[in-house]
């Protein structure tokens, strides 16, 4: 297998190991090959929060003597990788984005990354996140220490928030993969705005110990990669119980895609409308085709409706009761004046009005929502829809800006899925499917708690009949 030049960058999880345990390339030579081009390129796109150059060249000369010695310990091995600035890392800065954290350091490393630590995986980085992964909304990609986040297919657009650095830094090639977290989207977003292949996790699955807190009840950490593949691999190492996590489900994880049910065994819920009339018209011919892939290897399509519920007005209280109490002594200290976006400031104030009878009242409406999924769930396996509705917006845009050029369709469609499926804690698996104009599209595959074997399978299948997550931005 020849992987060299601009190849090595852009090369799957799998490519990479096979070098590295052929011996035609050393961890070292790897790690300080990803350095370089994300010292180089990560400011180009926002992406980089801090370098961990000493770090990532002691541990990657560390694999290189394991290597030698025979002690293989799995695909991530020798692997650089970027870690969302959310997480700990022992003896480093982790600013959460945003200027109040700027000198925070923990004596601790996230579970996520000890984890990766202990398989050989090498932390090349942290990447940009927007401050306080979005707490309190924010109206400008600006929110962040590092600045928006570029897109490195089109730098004038965003490349999504709040895991806005690790979706541009996979895209370009900086790191072969990226842990991000979503509360609501900060996983689905940026990748569909990126064209990467991503990976939001059941709640519970990945433990957040050693990651800032948003939303107890609703956050989640997951891989960003080449491939569905990849996000495999990566899931199968930093899944698993942990008791510092009191949200953790207690569930391990084994990648067995190949037990898993082929497409054309899977009926696969959609709404027509989605794509017909939501979608941005340059995004329709694109997703339109991704759809008929799906057909193409067998899948029968459902037509499907979500749930009747409020999924904003539920999603914006338990979050935003949820961060008021994490926030409080920011908050009340006056530290929240420091932030970079005034709608955040005001946000984050606001919801410590938050009545407690409104919270429980969206907590039990919530318990509603995870039951009626269920029921949904006996009828379709999986639950397709465009990732985003639009490609990248322009990085200068207000996110409140929802100016269409048409009435908005009477038919919701799915385009609650995002709120709707967090809520009810559900894995979602984001698929490149696509351009509009020279701005990458997605589609999201949703399925029920713990079925990530399921959709990574029909991920790879989707995969392997095209080539979209394979595609490289001009501008890395």
């Amino acid at each position: 297998m020849a992987v060299t030049g601009q190849d090595l960058f852009f090369a799957t999880i799998g490519e990479l190991n096979q070098l590295l345990v052929s011996r035609e390339i050393s961890a070292l030579e790897l790690t300080r090959a990803f350095l370089g081009r994300l010292e180089t390129f990560g400011p180009r796109f926002n992406a980089l929060a801090l370098l961990l150059e000493p770090q990532a060249i002691r541990r990657a000369k560390d694999v290189d003597k394991e290597i030698k010695r025979g002690r293989l310990r799995g695909p991530l091995q020798g692997i650089p990788y970027g870690a969302k600035d959310l997480l700990s890392f022992a003896g480093q800065p982790t600013t959460w984005g945003a200027k109040p954290y700027a000198s925070q350091v923990f004596d601790y490393s996230a579970a996520v990354i000890n984890k990766l630590d202990a398989v050989g995986s090498v932390l090349a980085g942290k990447l940009s996140t927007v401050e306080l992964a979005g707490g309190g909304g924010y109206r400008y990609a600006k929110a962040s220490l590092q600045g928006p986040g570029l897109n490195p297919w089109d730098r004038t657009r965003w490349s999504g928030g709040s895991s806005s650095g690790p979706a541009a830094a996979v895209a370009a090639g900086l790191v072969t993969f990226a842990i991000g977290s979503e509360t609501s989207g900060s996983i689905v977003t940026p990748a569909s705005y990126c064209g990467v292949t991503a990976l939001r996790p059941t709640y519970g699955l990945v433990s957040r110990h050693g990651a800032m807190p948003l939303s107890w009840t609703l956050d989640k950490l997951g891989p960003f990669g080449r491939s569905a593949e990849d996000c495999g691999l990566i899931l199968q190492v930093i899944a698993g119980n942990d008791r510092n996590d009191p949200g953790s489900a207690g569930k391990s994880f084994y990648y067995t895609p190949q037990y898993a049910r082929p497409l054309k065994e899977l009926r696969i819920g959609f709404a027509p409308v989605d794509f017909a009339e939501w979608t941005d018209p340059a995004a329709r011919p694109a997703l339109n085709q991704a759809l008929a892939v799906l057909r193409d290897a067998g899948a029968p399509l459902v037509e499907t409706r979500l749930p009747t519920f409020p999924y904003g007005a539920v999603i914006s209280t338990v979050i935003g009761a949820e961060e008021a109490s994490v926030f409080e002594p920011l908050i009340r200290g006056g530290g929240v004046e420091q932030l970079a976006d005034p709608e955040q400031i005001a946000g984050l104030k606001a919801n410590l009005d938050i009545p407690a009878t409104a919270y429980l009242k969206a907590m039990r409406v919530r318990r509603l929502i995870q039951d009626a999924f269920r029921e949904l769930f006996v009828d379709v396996d999986l639950l397709v829809a465009p990732g985003r509705y639009t490609p990248a917006t322009p990085v200068d845009q207000s996110l409140d800006d929802e100016d269409r050029p048409t009435p908005a369709p009477a038919d919701p469609g799915m385009t609650s899925l995002i709120p709707a499926a967090n809520l009810a804690g559900l894995p979602a698996l984001v698929l490149p499917s696509g351009f509009a104009g020279n701005l990458p599209v997605a589609l999201q595959l949703v399925g029920p708690p713990f079925s990530e074997n399921l959709l990574l399978a029909a991920g790879r299948e989707f995969q392997q009949r095209t080539d979209w997550h394979k595609r490289r931005p001009p501008a890395a």
